[in-house]
C-alpha cells in the first residue's frame, strides 16, 4: 500500500484562540489588537465549516460569540484565527 508523506493535518486544521473581550463592554473602550486580550482557550478545529463552529455557543461554555478575525494569509502553513467572546455572566448582569 502506498503512503502519503507530509503533514496533511496542516491543510485540514486551523489554530483558534478564544479571547475574552468582556472588558471592552464594561469600559466602553475601543477594541485592542486581538493578541492583547486574555486567552480563554486555544484549540485546533477543522477548517471545514469553521465559521459555523466558532459561532456555535456550545464551542465555549460560559461565553458568547462576539467577533472573529481571520488570518491575513489563510494559505499559511498554520493559519491562526482569533475569536472574541463575552462572558455570559456579564451580559446577564443588569445595568445600574
Amino acid at each position: 500500500m502506498d503512503r502519503i508523506d507530509g503533514d496533511l493535518w496542516r491543510y485540514n486544521l486551523v489554530r483558534v484562540t478564544f479571547v475574552d473581550v468582556t472588558e471592552d463592554y464594561a469600559t466602553y473602550l475601543d477594541p485592542l489588537p486581538s493578541a492583547f486580550y486574555p486567552v480563554v482557550r486555544e484549540v485546533w478545529l477543522p477548517r471545514y465549516g469553521l465559521l459555523q463552529t466558532v459561532a456555535d455557543r456550545h464551542c465555549l461554555s460560559g461565553y458568547m460569540y462576539d467577533w472573529h478575525e481571520a488570518p491575513e494569509d489563510e494559505s499559511a502553513p498554520e493559519p491562526h484565527w482569533y475569536v472574541g467572546v463575552v462572558s455570559e455572566k456579564f451580559l446577564q448582569t443588569p445595568i445600574e
